[in-house]
């Protein structure tokens, strides 16, 4: 448990909720079970579901040790399904704290981290097929250039790419060094660690296929949540905030919102908070991974 972040924004997430003692709710991203622990501590009889494909997170499931918890092995994109499994079609609200753990992050051998020395893996599910490893050395230059501006957000994407497919064509790109190596003079000096950073979210977002996870699993929350069910996520980075607000002001992640015959906006859910609720100063200086997050609040019309 000791390697897994403090909760982010804990209090506001636990606020939006709208905790009600005999409800039923959802953390979609149960990881270290922070959030979990504390709508357990506030829930009076009523169920909570944790979902996390991470098999880590199940021991910490295990170690909470609460007949209301149900731990589903799963990656929320599979929300509804589970839900219906376990008799719960229905709940009264759903927490998702997007992005990568301080644990998965701090585990060397997972290779999300440009700290250390490791396979080039970066799998949330490390039951899944695909690895950094091959989209590093198998995908098209084309692919590798679209994945590093799209995901990556980098500006000399693609540059980036063909590095890349220049250097595994001497030998595989097996290792974070080896992948860094390939990279090091295209990265701008003194903003090294940023640079890799933003190689390292680009192929984690696409070995986990995290952007389309999250448009699966909102489609979902509206037919999910009950009248009046809250939704709450935190995400980290831009890609990720802009289809949740896109989907909770819209109802649909691009393009404007839909109206009726009598100029009624088609959607089904309502935005609590306007502008995205952030870490205070205090909270950033005792968790750094605060500083980017975003909390945004909806509720089921």
């Amino acid at each position: 448990m000791s390697t897994y972040h403090e909760p982010v924004l804990l209090q506001a997430c636990i606020e939006g909720l709208g905790l009600q003692p005999g409800g039923t709710y959802v953390d979609v991203t149960f990881g270290g079970g922070g959030h979990s622990r504390e709508i357990l501590r506030q829930l009076e009889g009523g169920r909570l579901f944790g979902f996390d494909q991470d098999a880590d997170a199940r021991a910490n499931a295990q170690a909470i040790g609460d007949s209301r918890l149900t731990f589903v092995a799963s990656n929320f994109r599979n929300l509804k399904r589970y839900l219906r499994l376990y008799k719960a079609e229905q709940v009264d609200g759903i927490l998702a704290d997007l992005g990568i753990s301080s644990h998965q992050i701090d585990t060397p051998e997972r290779g999300f981290s440009t700290r250390f020395e490791a396979d080039l893996d970066m799998r949330m599910n490390q039951q899944a097929e695909r690895t950094a490893r091959e989209v590093v050395n198998e995908y098209s230059e084309a692919d590798l250039h679209r994945i590093l501006g799209m995901y990556g957000e980098i500006t000399n994407a693609r540059t980036a790419a063909s590095a890349i497919v220049s250097a595994r064509s001497n030998r595989p790109l097996n290792t974070i060094n080896d992948l860094k190596a390939a990279l090091q003079r295209y990265a701008p000096r003194g903003k090294e660690n940023k640079y890799f950073a933003q190689v390292f979210q680009a192929l984690r977002i696409e070995v986990n296929e995290e952007l389309q996870a999250l448009e699966e699993f909102l489609e979902q929350v509206p037919e999910v949540l009950k009248p009046g069910g809250r939704l709450v996520v935190m995400s980290y980075h831009s890609l990720e905030d802009r289809l949740v607000k896109n989907f909770i002001n819209k109802g649909k992640f691009q393009g404007e919102v839909e109206k009726d015959l009598y100029g009624n906006e088609l959607k089904p859910l309502r935005a609590i908070t306007r502008k995205p609720i952030e870490a205070t100063p205090d909270e950033i200086a005792r968790n750094p991974r605060a500083r980017s997050a975003k909390l945004r609040i909806a509720e089921k019309l």
